[in-house]
């Protein structure tokens, strides 16, 4: 049941109005905050702010402000002959002192080995999330909040995978193309091409941003081997932040340099990350680990030992039996997971033996986020 809290006093100072609400909360708005939020301040239709703050001064006061007959509170501005109408409950909605003032819950849930032995709990029936909303909530929630999602029962013709993919949003296009082949081919421009073994590793670390959710959907896998393993990187530093906290803090502080080929084979791309980046809240937000694509380093001379150890560490963590779980992918299958945080790999093949044949896809986090606000705002709208 949604509250509706009422404005009982406001006060003047310096800088901000002092707001006290009815159940005892406060709050302080800054005067350039309220002006640079005046509802009349974005366009009705495309929602763009129009006002440019930075034509007002740092000085900009209420000349005069009082709740009017509607409830809302109501400012003259000392300048621009200018005045505002806020709604409380916008005021309330919007208000950043009582937002700093909460404790930051994550959307993730972390998890380790364990998962092997719920590994339904991640499952999900291509049909589904094709033929039902609440399917593809279902589907965005594991793929947002757990990070892995494995798509049961899917089309095996090729190209199939855009049909349940397209009940998302548009894929990510890269220079491997869209779907990329998985399959073992003779001279690759990437070790995925091959028959090789891959250990736990993100995708394109050398991109600067690179892509959010990947989708592995096996078409073909009667070869022996090729066995799949993935881990939660988010729970491995989460481990590492507790227990070993002066190698979690090198792998956040320290840029690693990534580099690979670029699609003419002829020139190299490269980029320097973190192998563990947080967000403003101190939530994971990254992790970046690939032996295959990483470069000669070029840190501190003073950190280099530190460094290594630290990315030992980490690596060994995150091949490690507490924390990976491993499975088998059959046609039909679509391996979806978070590729800023769960990091994938595979065991050696025997292409002589039988054929196996994923293609795959990429996808931004903000398509999987956006569209998952977006279905569950519609299902509470309609209650």
């Amino acid at each position: 049941m949604e509250q509706n809290y009422k404005i009982e006093n406001i006060t003047k100072n310096s800088t901000n109005l002092e707001v006290d609400w009815s159940d005892g909360k406060k709050s302080k708005f800054n005067y350039l905050w309220l002006r640079d939020n005046c509802p009349t301040a974005h366009d009705k239709d495309s929602r763009h702010r129009m006002f440019n703050i930075l034509k007002v001064s740092k000085d900009i006061n209420p000349k005069k402000f009082s709740l009017n007959n509607d409830g809302k509170l109501q400012i003259e501005w000392s300048e621009g002959d200018h005045v505002s109408y806020y709604d409380q409950k916008w005021l309330r909605d919007n208000c950043y002192t009582i937002k700093n003032n909460l404790e930051y819950k994550s959307p993730y849930k972390l998890w380790d080995n364990s998962l092997q032995d719920r590994l339904k709990s991640v499952e999900i029936d291509h049909d589904e999330i094709v033929n039902s909303d609440k399917g593809l909530i279902k589907w965005l929630e594991l793929l947002h909040h757990t990070g892995i999602a494995i798509v049961k029962n899917a089309p095996t013709d090729e190209n199939s995978g855009f049909k349940v993919l397209n009940r998302i949003s548009h894929t990510r296009e890269t220079f491997f193309k869209t779907p990329f082949e998985v399959i073992n081919i003779p001279k690759p421009n990437n070790s995925a091409y091959t028959a090789h073994a891959l250990r736990n590793h993100m995708d394109l670390p050398w991109f600067e941003t690179p892509p959010g959710y990947q989708f592995l959907h096996c078409l073909v896998n009667s070869a022996n081997g090729g066995d799949s393993s993935a881990v939660d990187g988010f729970a491995v530093a989460d481990y590492l932040r507790k227990n070993e906290k002066e190698i979690f803090d090198t792998l956040v502080n320290v840029h690693l340099k990534f580099r690979d080929m670029d699609y003419t084979q002829e020139s190299v791309r490269s980029y320097y990350a973190p192998a563990i980046s947080l967000t403003k809240d101190n939530d994971y937000h990254d992790i970046r680990f690939s032996v295959a694509t990483m470069d000669a380093l070029d840190c501190h001379p003073d950190l280099m030992d530190k460094v290594y150890k630290a990315h030992h560490r980490f690596g060994n963590l995150l091949h490690d039996d507490k924390f990976q779980i491993k499975f088998r992918l059959g046609p039909g299958d679509i391996f979806t997971f978070n590729n800023r945080r769960l990091l994938h790999g595979r065991t050696e093949f025997d292409p002589n033996s039988g054929h196996r044949h994923l293609q795959g896809y990429y996808m931004d986090r903000d398509e999987i986020i956006g569209r998952l606000r977006y279905l569950k705002n519609s299902v509470n709208s309609n209650q």
